[in-house]
């Protein structure tokens, strides 16, 4: 990203920076009302807000958008594969409080980037909307390089209730080699981990997620055992799905394919919702999930739930997700990598086929599956 080389204190006077700005994904744009527009399929219950300054983010995640080295202006860049248009932080505060008293804001959520006035200037943004719209609760999608335990209570005073860490890699080795030194970003696994238990010290047991990004070089038992490690902590961990941005280290590498991506939402599901024992899960050496046995009962009626394949996402007032990201895993027209509604019958007979589970079932079982599953899967949509 190119850099102004305008002192920081002047650079108020030449742009439009947070906490007096910031931008916001399209889909919550369009939900406000502040864009032309409507979501396919859904609605955006979250409002998602992206902090603005000039340098973009100091930080050099090989995946990510918003990346120091990605060319290009830092105004201009994406974020997640998703326009982010640029308002006053007081008229979408407004909005929101608008939208409040006509109906039910799910939730808003304001992410840090990496810049030395974005904590500061997180507690200012938080304290603006939560000074507009008491009701509406605050995700916080911290940038845990920039933060320490004091930090922490801060952004709490201000209205939020809970924090998001972007820990993205599932190892450390991973981590390394693409948010950290092996990346030439600053950010440090250990560190991560520390604000991720300080946070959930002080927010509480499930006021704490961390974002896991699928396809950025993890074997599926590196997956599974991140996910066993949150839920043992009672942290809740949200997946994303790899999606290369143009212009980034990692453009050139191939997104998951989607058989493997259902697979890890499904037995993620079984692993949070239904106890699934690491014992039902078989990888062979490369760590690849290759075995998969859990009671038959339990994984038919986790499947047709649906639920498994929704996004993740942070609750709404009443426990219910409302953070659903309309386009973050995927452009509009482009297949669903997660769903921001509920899948019904007849989409659940194309994740059937997406998912190939008799391939990883037990012989005994897999036939089963195909014939009885897909039979009234089909039948549902008759």
């Amino acid at each position: 990203m190119s850099v102004t080389g305008i002192p920081t204190k002047l650079q108020e006077e030449y742009f439009n920076i947070s906490p007096d700005y910031v931008r916001i994904s399209v889909a919550a744009a369009i939900e406000l009302g502040l864009a032309p527009g409507s979501i396919r399929g859904c609605s955006c219950s979250c409002i998602n807000l992206l902090q603005n300054y000039p340098q973009g983010c100091a930080a050099n995640c090989s995946y990510c958008g918003l990346a120091r080295e990605r060319p290009g202006i830092a105004e201009e860049n994406s974020f997640i594969r998703v326009d982010w248009p640029l308002y006053s932080t007081d008229l979408v505060a407004e909005k929101i409080a608008e939208k409040e008293s006509n109906d039910t804001v799910g939730r808003v959520c304001i992410a840090q980037v990496q810049d030395h006035r974005a904590t500061a200037d997180l507690i200012d943004m938080a304290t603006r909307v939560h000074r507009a719209a008491p009701p509406v609760p605050i995700s916080a999608l911290v940038t845990a390089t920039l933060l320490d335990e004091n930090d922490l209570y801060e952004i709490q005073d201000a209205g939020v209730d809970i924090i998001g860490v972007g820990l993205d890699a599932v190892s450390e080795e991973l981590f390394f080699n693409t948010r950290g030194k092996g990346a030439k970003s600053p950010h440090r696994w250990d560190q991560h981990w520390e604000i991720v238990h300080a946070a959930r010290r002080i927010f509480g047991p499930m006021k704490v997620n961390c974002h896991l990004i699928v396809g950025l070089g993890e074997t599926d038992q590196e997956m599974f055992d991140m996910i066993y490690q949150l839920k043992s902590d009672q942290i809740a961990g949200y997946l994303f799905s790899f999606n290369p941005e143009p212009g980034t280290q990692m453009q050139d590498v191939p997104r998951a394919p989607l058989h493997r991506w259902r697979r890890i939402q499904y037995v993620k599901h079984l692993i949070e919702e239904c106890d699934l024992e690491r014992e039902a899960l078989a990888f062979n050496d490369a760590g690849e999930l290759i075995g998969l046995e859990p009671e038959f009962d339990v994984a038919k009626s986790a499947f047709d739930s649906g639920l498994a394949f929704m996004t993740n996402g942070c609750p709404d007032r009443d426990g219910v997700m409302a953070c659903n990201r309309p386009y973050g895993s995927y452009r509009p027209g482009e297949e669903y990598r997660d769903y921001p509604f509920l899948p019904d019958a007849d989409t659940l007979r194309v994740i059937a086929n997406q998912t190939k589970l008799e391939e990883i079932l037990p012989d005994s079982r897999n036939q089963i599956w195909v014939m009885l599953h897909r039979l009234e899967i089909s039948l549902k949509c008759m």
